[in-house]
């Protein structure tokens, strides 16, 4: 078996691992809230760090890569994930919570973000990158569907530290295969890259590509489709990440739905989440991608807008099945036509300008975050939280359908 399969598994596993890191602080709001009793918004303040730091992270983290290697970068990452998560044992004030849990873990999971899964893809495959890189997205959601039930699981019996330990130890355990088997080449092995026709020689480190990636968003900055594509993208990262990740366990507990319960159901996003990230790249490909952004931001506005109706019972009922089903579909379908309508604005450029997109995204779910802990310590309900998201998507419907096609585009972006 070619090199680039193991390469593309212990990939594979980190990314998992990432998303799993990023999964766990939606289940610690009920239990810090009882234990220091902080407020809900000091704690979605932490988990708004985290979320605006893996955005931000983001689009430096190739240039990283290049200028350093892509094996240093990764285990770098994982063990300050690994620091952060497991000094939290000992936290006493609420801004140990914002530097272990917002400051290391958001740096760290930033590292590993979608720009990692890039480059690997890029370097180390030139046939079925397609495929590889629809499995590597799909890992996030799967991090999601494997470590949301086990440390619901952890967190219900053994209380919030033992799931922190958890992931401390999960992140260390990939450093030696990380270590071993993620080189940084094909050609530190001596291969090729999977299906190419010649050999590649290891190119030098790349200096100053983070000054390019500076650039290319100031240049980026003076056009407005990237003010619309970072709009609805900051959009869609409230209502989802910042949103449904952080708050959707808490708010189904407030209604005396065990943790565990409300946990699997966002687990189960993850696995309609894959189904409909690959139907919304076969849609990309002959459809308009400004009206597939506008359908789906309204469709899930007007979900959002039912739920809180959903979570007035704590048992898990039909209507709150459907939800789940239809809401996961939707829940990253947004990425494809964002990408190709990056692509046909941006063209060499745009890799560089989706991760600034991609910021955006974190952004937007780091104010959610952290207003939606603001707004349950006020209101005392999640209700308002639910139905201002919704009227967000609707605005995101509407920006998406303003976006100007460059002369000569086709109807869909490829």
């Amino acid at each position: 078996m070619h090199r680039a399969w193991f390469v593309a598994a212990v990939t594979f596993v980190t990314i998992i691992g990432a998303a799993a890191f990023r999964s766990v602080p939606g289940l610690l709001i009920d239990p810090l809230h009882a234990e220091f009793g902080w407020s809900r918004g000091t704690i979605g303040a932490a988990v708004s760090v985290n979320l605006a730091l893996y955005g931000l992270t983001a689009p430096f983290a190739a240039a990283l890569m290049d200028r350093f290697g892509i094996r240093r970068v990764v285990a770098v990452a994982l063990t300050v994930i690994a620091l952060g998560s497991g000094l939290t044992v000992w936290m006493t004030a609420a801004w140990q919570l914002m530097l272990c849990w917002g400051l290391l873990v958001g740096l760290g999971s930033g590292s590993m973000a979608l720009a990692f899964a890039a480059t690997v893809t890029n370097r180390w495959f030139t046939e079925r990158r397609g495929l590889v890189s629809g499995i590597l997205t799909a890992a996030s959601a799967s991090g999601q569907l494997i470590f949301l039930p086990l440390l619901s699981w952890i967190v219900d019996r053994y209380a919030w530290r033992p799931a922190a330990v958890t992931v401390a130890l999960a992140a260390l355990a990939v450093v030696p295969f990380v270590w071993l088997l993620l080189h940084d080449h094909p050609a530190d092995v001596g291969q090729k890259p999977y299906g190419a026709a010649e050999f590649v020689p290891k190119p030098a480190p790349v200096r100053g590509a983070a000054r390019r990636t500076v650039s290319v968003l100031l240049s980026a900055a003076r056009t407005g489709p990237f003010w619309l594509l970072a709009g609805t993208f900051a959009i869609c990262g409230a209502s989802t990440n910042g949103l449904v990740q952080t708050h959707f366990v808490p708010a189904a507990h407030d209604h005396g739905m065990p943790i565990t319960a409300a946990a699997s159901l966002l687990a189960v996003i993850g696995v309609f989440d894959v189904v409909g990230t690959i139907a919304s790249g076969w849609f990309t490909d002959r459809f308009d991608a400004r009206r597939l952004l506008a359908v789906y931001y309204s469709l899930r506005g007007v979900s959002l807008m039912f739920l809180p109706l959903l979570l007035v019972t704590p048992s898990v009922q039909p209507p709150m099945i459907f939800f789940i089903v239809f809401y996961g579909l939707d829940w990253v379908a947004t990425v494809p036509p964002t990408l190709a309508l990056c692509r046909e604005q941006y063209g060499e450029d745009s890799a560089i300008v989706f991760g600034w997109v991609l910021a955006s995204h974190q952004v937007g779910a780091a104010l959610v975050a952290f207003l939606g802990g603001v707004a349950r310590d006020t209101f005392g309900s999640y209700d308002v939280v639910w139905y201002a998201s919704g009227a967000l998507c609707a605005v995101a419907a509407l920006m998406a359908l303003v976006i100007r096609r460059r002369p000569g585009a086709v109807a869909a972006a490829v």
